[in-house]
């Protein structure tokens, strides 16, 4: 993976590649970056650059033997550590049992999170684990010799799994063999272990820019100029939510939000109760797909509400979010926004979807109370 292949973090790229070029580059980095920032594939990236036998204009080359077995995951000088799980009672998984799920995951699923890895291997409620014997196998690993590149470059995505045998890899860390370098790939600093954390050097991975995010789907996905320019702002630089917004992009969310909000505003508890229903059937995905929706069109008719005009949505939704700027104030809209985020976070952690949407389509009906415009045209 190129550092041109991936979307944005400009300024991380070049603040990389001239710690390489120079030979500053910290034996042992975080990478901490929100779900679906790109971190993991910028730490692929810098592990190619790294290996690549012959690097141009501030990258890999990409053609090299080096760079294409980086590519696939498979350079026998970089190595991935990850969450794994206990397939058989009695089982001591380490991440080279999982290595070709692994390499079919980021493949197929670039910007998954851990739930989408841990459904890949068929986790279903088993908790995932970086283990002891993992960690065992991480530091046998790295005292070998390097077999091609002379670095070795280990790659551990989400050590917020890493347990207290995690203190097991401090002395490598601390006094690594030469040429060796970590890289932690992170989503939440608190729930890394403070031995681990204050080894590192931390390098912040921010949310994507919505014009770069619009411009990668355009450029390296081949979406339509129009798709891409409504997928972007609904994603708040998250590219797995512009994945699952661009994998459900046929669903009629418009049309679902012009059903709930006249069961709320217009036909009563009976039609609440049956759109409740219908809304828990969906995948947990789809539900935030919805809800990421209907925040995206309230942005929208604050934008409008205050300039006149919004340049990310489509026109559709730009005729819709003036309906909606006739039926609530900026502060109805602003609780609406607050009581919808509240709910995909829920969500994204199995709250019972019949109670949710009951429980928000009656805040909603609350909010709304004063100013009770039907969206029926």
């Amino acid at each position: 993976m190129r550092f041109a292949e991936l979307a944005g973090q400009e300024t991380i790229k070049e603040k990389l590649v001239g710690l390489v070029d120079s030979n500053r580059l910290s034996h042992a980095l975080l990478f901490l970056g929100k779900e679906g920032s790109g971190a993991l594939q910028l730490a692929i990236a810098l592990s190619q650059y790294i290996v690549c036998e012959k690097t141009v204009s501030n990258d890999s080359c990409g053609t090299c033997p080096a760079c294409i077995k980086a590519h696939a995951l498979s350079h026998p000088d970089i190595h991935f550590s990850f969450p794994t799980i206990t397939r058989n009672s009695g089982d001591k998984p380490v991440c080279s049992d999982f290595i070709i799920e692994w390499r079919s995951f980021v493949a197929q699923t670039p910007f998954g999170n851990a739930y989408d890895w841990l459904q890949a291997v068929g986790a279903e409620n088993k908790q995932g684990n970086i283990t002891a014997h993992e960690c065992e196998d991480i530091i046998r690993k790295l005292q070998l010799k390097s077999f091609e590149s002379g670095y070795k470059v280990l790659i551990q995505w989400m050590p917020e799994y890493l347990g207290q045998s995690g203190n097991k890899l401090l002395k490598l860390i601390e006094e690594p063999p030469p040429k060796t370098v970590f890289i932690f790939v992170a989503e939440d600093e608190s729930r890394i272990l403070p031995t681990i954390l204050s080894r590192t050097q931390l390098i912040k991975i921010n949310p994507l820019e919505t014009a770069s995010l619009e411009q990668w789907l355009i450029e390296h996905q081949a979406v339509p100029r129009e798709k891409a320019r409504s997928i972007a702002p609904m994603a708040h630089g998250n590219m797995r939510e512009a994945f699952q917004i661009l994998h459900h992009a046929d669903e009629d969310w418009q049309e679902l939000l012009r059903q709930w909000l006249n069961a709320i505003l217009k036909n009563g508890p009976a039609a609440q109760l049956k759109w409740v229903e219908e809304m828990a059937k969906l995948g947990r995905e789809k539900q935030k797909q919805f809800l990421n929706y209907f925040i995206h069109l309230l942005s929208s008719s604050i934008r409008i509400l205050h300039t006149g005009t919004t340049p990310s949505a489509t026109e559709v939704e730009i005729d819709f979010a003036n309906r909606l700027t006739k039926l609530a104030s900026t502060e109805q809209v602003s609780a609406m926004v607050d009581e919808l985020g509240s709910s995909i976070y829920h969500i994204e952690r199995n709250a019972n979807p019949k109670i949710l949407f009951m429980a928000l389509t009656i805040k909603i009906s609350h909010i709304l109370r004063d100013k009770s415009l039907i969206l029926t045209n």
